[in-house]
């Protein structure tokens, strides 16, 4: 799917958006008001009121794509954030997405190296 790339980043638009915005309106949302580029090929997470729906935007190639998730039961545990836009790793979407907090607690930090020894 859309999480194969290693340096694509996952930005959460915070707050409440709109569902009934599709590509275009959604497209619009990143670039105006979350001063970000919809071209870049990172993912753009929206989630709605009720906090059962997510919609995904990004750039593929040669077009935009839309993934929309609507849960029948349950909710996103959507985290909440005085910013606009919050920047998680793309484990923390799968988080997210199977119903989970994006801050799990027992999660092994990621780790990063220059040198070796």
């Amino acid at each position: 799917m859309f999480l194969t790339s290693s340096n694509i980043r996952v930005y959460l638009a915070m707050g409440i958006t709109d569902m009934r915005k599709s590509i275009d309106g959604l497209s619009i949302l990143v670039s105006e008001h979350l001063e970000l580029d919809p071209f870049s090929g990172h993912l753009f997470v929206f989630c709605n009121r009720k906090r059962n729906m997510i919609k995904i935007l990004y750039w593929d190639r040669n077009g935009f794509c839309l993934w929309h998730k609507r849960l029948e039961k349950h909710f996103f545990k959507w985290p909440t954030s005085k910013e606009e836009i919050m920047t998680i790793e793309k484990r923390e979407l799968t988080w997210l997405m199977d119903g989970l907090n994006i801050h799990q607690k027992e999660a092994h930090n990621s780790l990063k190296y220059s040198t070796l020894y």
